[in-house]
């Protein structure tokens, strides 16, 4: 008997195996099959042969039912059930000729059922047929796996391209107000690692998943894109505003997501745009209800504009801007700290507590 080879690429042929417990019918099976440039491998039990197509699956087998300790069902069916090996074409070559012995066989999975006494140019169409069906059906999976990766590659391409595209408008709005520098590339890395933290350790576990940390990473650049309606006057005032105009200011959360909304209703279902829209319209709500634009209490902010809400106010307050110099660290962490239960939803408070090196780190690298 003989063991499968090492490598597929050492075999110049089809590989076929042949499992029989009667070594004529083996030999017969080999003689015949190897005139026709096939390279065959024998073995006298189901056993045997299952821990040689483990180790180097054949192209094909042919396989014999009445066989002491584990019956050709037993093998088939352990083929089919094992991943690596369920796509080989298995033929029974059998003296048994009834209905349901031919039933059963296809039933565990066979491919084909030749009976006994055989005629060998019957066994040898069929094989090559299989043969033939096997290598189209794997050259098949193998196209629509390259195609499936080059339809991956251009769909993130597009993304990529699309999520730059709006973070560069994004940009745009930003830099009416010089002060800002990388406002919206720090908030992005606030909300990223805020959100990784209370999905390790909050009450938000199950819902903060590695898709709702990257959409928050790449819509949150989206809070302030209202503010490209704002006036310069009310945006780049150096001093406190007028109750008129903090009105007016305000109004950046809606105008903002109404234009978000616009989009979405041309992409429905697009989470990006979705949370981006939660994002604009409330992350200044307050957690006690006294934010706006809603007035929206506790639970009923959206998450996402909950983290939001801790990551500007942080960033805002460590920055220059037109109407006051930055705090340091340690005033800004006090001032979140007050706010704890109030402005800021305390869970995320105590996220924001545990990554404060973090958040310092990324203020002072951008």
């Amino acid at each position: 008997m003989h063991d499968l080879p090492t490598s597929r690429e050492q075999k110049g042929s089809s590989r076929i195996m042949i499992v029989d417990d009667t070594p004529a019918n083996l030999s017969l099976l080999k003689e015949m099959l190897h005139v026709h440039e096939k390279d065959v491998f024998l073995f006298p039990s189901g056993a045997m042969a299952l821990k040689a197509a483990e180790k180097n699956p054949p192209d094909l087998v042919l396989l014999d039912i009445n066989m002491p300790e584990m019956d050709g069902y037993e093998v088939c069916q352990r083929l089919k059930e094992n991943p690596a090996l369920r796509d080989i074409p298995v033929i029974f070559l059998t003296a048994l000729n009834s209905t349901s012995d031919k039933v059963r066989a296809f039933n565990v999975g066979a491919a084909d059922y030749i009976t006994k006494p055989f005629q060998f140019d019957e066994v040898q169409a069929r094989v090559d047929t299989h043969l033939n069906l096997h290598l189209l059906q794997s050259a098949l999976e193998y196209q629509n796996g390259n195609l499936e990766r080059l339809v991956e590659e251009k769909v993130r391409e597009i993304s990529e391209s699309q999520l730059a595209t709006i973070f560069a408008l994004a940009k745009m709005a930003e830099n009416r107000d010089e002060d800002t520098g990388q406002h919206l590339e720090r908030v992005r890395e606030y909300c990223r690692i805020l959100a990784l933290q209370l999905g390790e350790s909050s009450p938000y576990t199950d819902i903060i998943t590695n898709d709702f940390v990257a959409c928050i990473h790449h819509s949150s650049p989206l809070h302030d894109i209202g503010k490209v309606a704002i006036p310069d006057h009310i945006l780049l005032k150096p001093g406190k505003l007028t109750n008129e105009e903090f009105e007016t200011m305000k109004t950046h959360t809606t105008v903002g997501a109404d234009n978000l909304q616009a989009v979405y209703q041309r992409y429905a279902g697009n989470s990006f745009i979705e949370m981006g829209i939660a994002i604009a319209r409330h992350h200044h709500e307050w957690w006690d209800g006294s934010g706006y634009p809603a007035g929206l209490a506790g639970n009923a902010i959206p998450l996402a504009a909950r983290i939001m809400a801790v990551a500007d106010f942080y960033d805002a307050l460590c920055s220059d801007r037109c109407y006051h110099k930055a705090f340091d660290h340690e005033t800004v962490k006090t001032m979140i700290l007050q706010e704890r239960g109030t402005h800021f939803e305390p869970d995320i408070v105590d996220a924001f507590l545990a990554l404060e090196v973090d958040f310092k780190q990324i203020m002072e690298r951008l």
